[in-house]
């Protein structure tokens, strides 16, 4: 126990000076108008997103942006009437694609958004969600930062709903973990290979889009923000950060939607291979289990090497529970969340053993 102790004490000693300060709950752009404002088209694909497609739609038709703006919502064959709502908010700006059948070896998100990309004929394209509702300001802030600094692409992780108890227990932890991950701090660094961007929210020029070879470059993608950002950051520059200015509207009332969503795409992170999922596994309890096991469990040195470590996995949550409005006294209790967290991890890897797979939105990718 004292070495198990002294080990993930050390790693957390590097993870909090050393690992691109994750634990920060920044960084956030602040409402700005762009110097210059090129045309921008807003690529929304939805699938059986009718009980949020208006609030959305009308968010995004609502902004201030100071140039041209179009949006078009790509209906992703759904069965909720969800383009048949859209329709009734008689915007001409607004765009209804009815997207055809998904061919073989293509996510169905990247999918709709390829056939969104096709009708676009401007320099700049939004890629959001349909389930996300946007402040006036925030196209101009997107392209205000995009502009300003030249950059290819600009992604922002939107606020995420967090007044349930399963949200409030868990949701937090989903963007810790993000961030520990993919530290902003690289993700934004030129000379570091860490990539990432967040789906929801992600501003790209199309010219760095075609070099790359498109959509169709990373078609099968089901991490696909990821994916896009890897692709963008090998030809140009990308910037990554949390949104004041943009928030989910897709409640998770309870632990098993928050677990099903983990589920989906936990195995995906670590490409399939048995030998990650068990690093991975080992790597989770000695992070996060082995310091308040010490800390309760264990005597003399390896008690304060634990709990040493307690401390400071404790103290490197804080800033993200401020950024969801939640007391520090939760922060403690984050090992309990890693091990959920885990638990789901290895359940995503036992559908796909088991044949299931991920599903998604009425669709399984085997």
């Amino acid at each position: 126990m004292l070495a198990l102790a002294a080990l993930s004490l050390a790693v957390w000693v590097y993870l909090l000076a050393g690992h691109g300060r994750f634990w920060q709950s920044g960084p956030s752009l602040a409402p700005a108008i762009p110097a210059i404002a090129p045309s921008v088209t807003i690529l929304v694909p939805a699938r059986d997103e009718a009980a949020a497609i208006t609030r959305a739609l009308r968010s995004l038709l609502a902004q201030t942006y100071p140039g041209l703006f179009r949006v078009i919502l790509i209906d992703d064959q759904s069965r909720d009437g969800t383009a048949e709502t859209a329709s009734l908010i008689g915007d001409p700006r607004l765009t209804i694609l009815r997207g055809t059948e998904r061919p073989p070896g293509w996510s169905g998100k990247l999918w709709a958004l390829s056939q969104g990309v096709a009708a676009a004929d401007t320099g700049l394209l939004l890629l959001t969600d349909a389930d996300i509702e946007h402040q006036p300001e925030h196209l101009a802030t997107l392209v205000a930062k995009l502009t300003a600094e030249r950059l290819d692409l600009v992604s922002e992780m939107v606020a995420l709903n967090c007044q349930s108890w399963a949200e409030r227990a868990l949701v937090p932890a989903f963007v810790f973990f993000f961030a520990l991950l993919y530290p902003f701090e690289h993700v934004n660094d030129p000379a570091s290979a860490t990539a990432a961007a967040a789906g929801g929210t992600v501003l790209i020029r199309a010219e760095a889009l075609r070099s790359v070879g498109g959509l169709e470059a990373i078609r099968g993608a089901l991490i696909d923000d990821v994916a896009l950002a890897t692709r963008i950051k090998q030809i140009g520059k990308i910037w990554l950060g949390h949104s004041q200015l943009a928030a989910s509207i897709r409640p998770y009332p309870h632990v098993a939607d928050i677990w099903r969503m983990v589920a989906r795409t936990a195995y995906v992170q670590l490409k399939f291979s048995p030998v990650l999922l068990a690093g991975t596994v080992l790597g989770m309890v000695l992070v996060w289990l082995v310091p308040p096991a010490a800390a309760l469990f264990a005597h003399g040195v390896a008690r304060l090497a634990g709990s040493l470590g307690w401390a400071a996995l404790s103290a490197s949550y804080v800033p993200t529970l401020r950024r969801f409005a939640l007391s520090p006294l939760w922060a403690p209790f984050l090992p309990l969340v890693a091990m959920f967290y885990t638990a789901a991890t290895v359940a995503s890897a036992a559908d796909h053993v088991s044949g299931r797979g991920v599903m998604w939105k009425r669709r399984s990718y085997t």
